[in-house]
């Protein structure tokens, strides 16, 4: 597998140049800016004196340089499902090697770290382990909440999100994930329900019976996202979309019929993505690629009790992921491309991108899974990234929702948990130990504070500790959104 660590000197400038925003500093021409480096393989002999080391020139220049751009007229965050610090050193050490980097997520310049921690619902005192809805909803809307909750507060009353803001500044909007689009973080920019599991119109006058459109509510988050007409919508879960509405409009007709009554333009392949060349308010484009979540990257290969001591394993690719599954990186991709061609009245874009199954590869103990839906997320800041370089009033953030059960140990030895060896990239043996349950599919959350990084003007505001509401404000302050107007 090939190891990819340095970033030539060329493309570090541009990089740094790009982190800095639109326009020049005073007393900073772009020829000072580009002679700051923002490169940190390690690139010399691991075992000797310095070898070690990344940081080679003083990064006082690149920070202050940034902390004097504001303004943005697109962002795009990413965001990593159950990924904090230990993902990414497992994905890093495997893929990369440990004095390598993951391309696009380590070279943002500017880094921070965030609180997860959820409500009590009944208390509404800290719950200290969030799921994927009330982290997703905190960095969506600002609205601290209970676990299960999509974009609601604690008392169910509905928090409005960025994409329904942006909208209503005449922003372009997108959302991208590889999870089905009913899922948390997805649904959380697009819907109002009080359990995450009210996907469709079933489960929602099962489960929420006060947002079902036959109670007077808004409805399922199917029916909700959409309702609410991002331009580009991206992701799995198809088998929702048979289900029939039963109030409304639209009732006795299935989402499918729906989304197409509505105008949607619905593509099922990597071929018809390709040949998407608009999506906008007359066509809005509904991508679904999967029944439900999308297939990983890398084939499962999972820690068991005792794993830390067989042979070290290398990772394979998943049969499951055809030519006609478009990967993270390539939805990444088209989404920019038809936001930025569609931005209304010149107005901008705002886009989220998940990975999402880091967490759900975690939560089973499989870290070769893990590992190909990082090297997705890596792919995917890489073509953000890209973009930024080019437009320079461009934001990009990367985050986590919140951490995971992966902790890399000391190589071959046995623990209470699941474990598995692994060969990596510096063809040393790697062992990854799971111990949040007996279980190998009931790995669980960590509340450990995560990772926020970013590039682009208005990215200093990530630096030093954060909450992840904190999120939603420095999104829609870098836009200069009314987080009031409809």
């Amino acid at each position: 597998m090939k190891r990819q660590c340095r970033i030539a000197a060329p493309i570090a400038a541009v990089l740094l140049v790009a982190a800095c925003g639109s326009g020049q500093a005073p007393g900073v021409d772009g020829n000072d800016a580009a002679k700051v480096s923002i490169d940190r393989d390690a690139v010399g002999d691991i075992a000797g004196n310095g070898g070690a080391r990344r940081l080679r020139k003083d990064q006082t220049e690149a920070i202050a340089d940034s902390l004097q751009r504001s303004g943005a007229r697109n962002v795009i965050l990413i965001i990593g499902d159950g990924t904090s610090d230990q993902e990414y050193t497992l994905a890093r050490n495997y893929q990369w090697g440990a004095a390598g980097t993951i391309p696009g997520i380590d070279d943002l310049p500017l880094t921070g770290a965030y609180t997860t921690y959820a409500l009590d619902k009944d208390t509404g005192k800290p719950d200290y382990t969030t799921d994927s809805a009330a982290s997703a909803t905190a960095f969506a809307t600002g609205t601290k909440t209970y676990n299960g909750a999509i974009s609601v507060d604690r008392h169910g009353r509905p928090q409005r999100s960025v994409i329904e803001i942006a909208k209503a500044n005449g922003l372009a909007t997108g959302n991208v994930t590889t999870a089905a689009l009913q899922d948390a973080t997805p649904a959380v920019q697009v819907a109002h329900v009080v359990d995450r599991k009210c996907d469709g119109p079933k489960k929602t006058a099962e489960r929420c019976p006060g947002n079902a459109l036959e109670n007077g509510g808004a409805g399922s988050i199917t029916e909700q996202l959409l309702a609410a007409r991002a331009d580009v919508t991206l992701g799995g879960g198809w088998k929702v979309f048979d289900e029939t509405a039963t109030a409304g409009h639209y009732r006795d007709k299935t989402l499918e019929a729906q989304a197409k009554e509505r105008g949607y333009r619905i593509v099922r392949s990597a071929d018809e993505l390709r040949a998407v060349t608009k999506a906008d308010q007359s066509e809005p484009l509904l991508g679904v690629f999967a029944d439900k979540v999308m297939p990983r990257m890398w084939a499962e290969l999972n820690a068991q009790p005792g794993g830390a001591r067989m042979p070290a394993a290398r990772c394979a690719p998943n049969p499951a992921m055809t030519a006609q599954t478009p990967k993270l990186g390539e939805m990444t991709r088209k989404a920019i491309e038809l936001l930025s061609a569609g931005g209304r009245n010149g107005k901008g874009f705002f886009l989220q991108v998940e990975s999402a199954s880091i967490d759900k590869a975690a939560h089973s103990a499989d870290p070769c899974g893990q590992i190909g839906e990082t090297v997705q997320l890596s792919d995917a800041t890489t073509v953000a990234l890209e973009y930024a370089k080019r437009h320079k009033d461009t934001l990009v953030i990367v985050t986590g929702d919140h951490g995971h059960a992966t902790q890399v140990i000391q190589t071959g030895e046995d623990t209470p948990g699941l474990t598995r060896t692994l060969l990596t990239v510096d063809g040393s043996p790697m062992t990854v130990n799971y111990g949040t349950s007996r279980l190998r599919d009931e790995q669980q959350h960590s509340g450990v504070q995560v990772r926020i990084a970013a590039y682009g003007p208005g990215a200093a505001n990530v630096v030093g500790l954060l909450d992840q509401t904190d999120t939603f404000f420095v999104i829609t302050d870098a836009l200069r959104l009314d987080r009031n107007k409809r």
